[in-house]
């Protein structure tokens, strides 16, 4: 049963901080589209990773966006104790999901056997 608990949180922990993240935080290297693609937060809730994915074709803007994003980590963490309905909001950490970058990598591959294939 605990696990469901925690699945429940890490969905509205996932809802809020991309609510906050979108709407409240005014950071102007904030340019660029993104998602709050995963958390996963431990049982006692002291920790939770934070999978964002940037959608850009510009890397440097990308990375700008994603340095105001972990630069708004203790805005998003106080905004969460007002929001959330739990004991404690657990510390937040960052990261990068690569996994669109990946699949479109091996999207192209793809693609490119199917091309040397039909000539």
């Amino acid at each position: 049963m605990p696990n469901v608990r925690i699945g429940k949180i890490n969905a509205e922990l996932q809802k809020n901080i991309y609510d906050i993240l979108s709407k409240k935080v005014k950071d102007p290297r904030l340019t660029e589209m993104f998602t709050v693609t995963g958390v996963s937060a431990d049982k006692e809730l002291t920790v939770a990773k934070v999978f964002i994915s940037i959608f850009s074709k510009d890397s440097v803007k990308a990375d700008e966006t994603f340095a105001a994003i972990v630069n708004s980590t203790n805005f998003v963490r106080s905004s969460l104790f007002k929001m959330m309905r739990i004991k404690n909001v657990p510390q937040i950490t960052f990261y990068k999901d690569e996994v669109s970058d990946y699949g479109q990598h091996i999207d192209k591959l793809i693609d490119q056997l199917n091309f040397d294939k039909d000539k």
